[in-house]
């Protein structure tokens, strides 16, 4: 099933009868919401020969496994080596080369460079490993090692499906980008896996974007805006920055006070809705102008909707503590985590949670690696146990796919005292949406260079996300836009259950 995209034609106006005109001039803000409903369900005016099933939102292609996705992504790069892929052969071998261990044959030349970009033959024979620079323990009945920056997260463990095989093609912050679109700034701009999903299935409310990005994203170096855009899917499917850490959430859509009453806006609304509908009936298969209806009436419900979903004076003490908003190093991601539990309880579709973002992204640990993780990890390991617990006793992980990532991992090896960029092997963690718990899947070699076994592009993260929501990321295409079949990656069927 290809899902295609709506065709623009401006070249000749649709002439209205006159009961037409009447009717739709006149509906003012009815017809407003009309027209946003009628967008958001996927349906618009079109030619005899095209179906309604055959638009951007016409419905999961197969089991609905999930109905929502959290999208957490730690900026900067995570070292794999001391959170979900532990290597305890750097303790044996810190302070030797590579070719003072035995695992020297694995590491030439030809296999360190292959299929990578901007990395330095030999780069990494010349530095001496580094051991590791936390502890660990073993978790839940799977017995998963995790490192102690994760420990809370670790007691999640038999909710986790760990996929330590993942690699990218990209040794710069660049990659940002590529774990969102597949692709590398340097190629230009490509939709994301949440305006796919978006595209693919539509919205499940009214009053709240289907797309929520909450934190900082990385910077525009290395992907900025374009980490949750959606390029030539068109602006509607593109995510909505919400800042859920101050007071006025919504400041680029809600009026300053007393600038402007409820009836006066209201007005304005319904002016604007009876332009639009003019150039509708001009201009039907407009993708854009159907976007502007949909989002002059989705900026007027959230003026309600979304201080509702941020403002927590009606959680529980207990639930806050249960984020860590009791601890002042945690309150801020606290707070991303648990608005994001409350935007998918009222139907957003995909939320994509931010941490470290700005420039190259703060989890860049090229020197420090032991204080710098052990701080970060302080501020998201307790908030993100918390909304997979908190999700689970309510009923909702079953519904909800939880996805943990960031670019790429650190070097085994050391640069000073810190790890350098490592997009051979590194890893990423899923839990709910119909995905195995307490499993791991693929491996990276002894040493933590390569993924080894059962290697898999990042793109297959897109994929399985996409394969649970029902989409086949195959059938999702749009006419004239060709994707390589890197870009739409393959579901990894071994941890879904």
């Amino acid at each position: 099933m290809i899902v295609k995209s709506p065709t623009v034609r401006r070249t000749q106006p649709v002439q209205p009868s006159r009961r037409t005109f009447l009717a739709d001039t006149g509906l003012g803000v009815t017809g407003l919401a009309c027209g946003a409903m009628l967008f958001g369900d996927g349906v618009r005016r079109l030619p005899a020969e095209e179906s309604l099933g055959s638009g951007p939102q016409s419905g999961p292609h197969l089991v609905q496994r999930a109905k929502s996705v959290i999208w957490i992504f730690l900026c900067g790069g995570v070292s794999h080596l001391e959170s979900f892929d532990i290597k305890t052969e750097l303790n044996k071998y810190g302070g030797k080369s590579i070719d003072d261990t035995p695992y020297k044959e694995l590491h030439n030349e030809e296999r360190i460079n292959r299929k990578l970009v901007g990395l330095n033959p030999g780069h990494y024979q010349r530095k001496l490993l580094m051991p590791l620079q936390t502890g660990y323990q073993r978790y839940g009945e799977c017995g998963l090692a995790v490192g102690d920056w994760f420990k809370h997260i670790g007691e999640c463990a038999d909710d986790l499906a760990v996929v330590r095989s993942l690699w990218t093609c990209h040794n710069d912050h660049g990659t940002q980008l590529t774990w969102h679109t597949g692709r590398h700034p340097r190629e230009g701009s490509f939709p994301t896996v949440g305006s796919w999903a978006t595209y693919g299935l539509g919205s499940m409310n009214q009053n709240l974007p289907d797309y929520v990005v909450l934190g900082v994203p990385t910077g525009d170096c290395c992907g900025g805006e374009w980490t949750y855009g959606a390029d030539y899917l068109g602006p509607q499917y593109a995510g909505v920055r919400l800042n859920v850490a101050e007071g006025r959430s919504l400041p680029f859509v809600t009026p300053p006070a007393g600038q402007i009453l409820p009836e006066e806006q209201r007005g304005e609304f319904s002016l604007l809705g009876k332009l639009n509908a003019l150039s509708g009936i001009d201009y039907p298969d407009d993708q854009e102008l159907r976007a502007r209806i949909r989002s002059y009436e989705l900026a007027f419900g959230m003026q309600t909707a979304v201080p509702e979903v941020v403002g927590l004076d009606n959680e529980t003490a207990e639930t806050k503590r249960l984020y860590g908003f009791d601890q002042a190093a945690t309150q801020p991601f606290a707070r991303l985590c648990l608005s994001a539990r409350r935007l998918v309880e009222r139907g957003v579709r995909f939320v994509q949670l931010f941490h470290g973002g700005g420039g190259g992204g703060a989890w860049d640990a090229h020197g420090g690696i032991r204080s710098n993780h052990t701080k970060l990890a302080g501020q998201v390991d307790k908030p993100i146990a918390g909304l997979l617990k908190d999700l689970k006793r309510r009923g909702l992980l079953q519904d909800t796919l939880v996805v943990w990532g960031t670019e790429f991992g650190r070097t085994p090896a050391a640069q000073g005292t810190g790890r350098d960029h490592h997009p051979q092997g590194f890893c990423a963690w899923l839990a709910g949406g119909g995905i195995k718990g307490g499993v791991t899947h693929g491996t990276t070699d002894e040493l933590g260079f390569f993924a080894a076994e059962h290697p898999h592009y990042i793109t297959d993260i897109h994929a399985t996300v996409l394969h649970q929501l029902g989409l086949d990321p195959l059938a999702i295409e749009v006419p004239g836009r060709r994707r390589l079949e890197i870009d739409i990656g393959r579901p990894i069927h071994e941890i879904i259950a």
